[in-house]
């Protein structure tokens, strides 16, 4: 469809574009427009980054394995989930 369009028929889809925008906003949306794809593209990248498989992290194991067995339940209703708990140890002050 867009490789049908002759030369008068572009002059006037862009005198259109002209009269509904203006010549000073043109230049506005188009450095808008240059920005949107550059951080598209960035997101982009940025996601099949994320997707390429990594070296398995290690984890230290908890020294407390109840500790680690732990977990705060979300009361019904909440939209969290699970998750594990961290009791600070008691001291003991003289």
């Amino acid at each position: 469809m867009m490789g049908n369009l002759k030369p008068l028929e572009i002059v006037l889809i862009i005198a259109v574009i002209l009269l509904l925008f203006g010549a000073k906003k043109l230049p506005d949306m188009a450095r808008s427009l240059g920005k949107s794809a550059r951080i598209l593209k960035s997101e982009a990248k940025a996601m099949k980054k994320d997707d390429e498989p990594t070296a398995p992290a290690t984890t230290d194991a908890p020294a407390d394995p109840q500790a680690a067995a732990r977990t705060i339940q979300a009361a019904p209703g909440d939209v969290t989930s699970s998750r594990p708990v961290s009791e600070a140890k008691p001291t003991t002050q003289s």
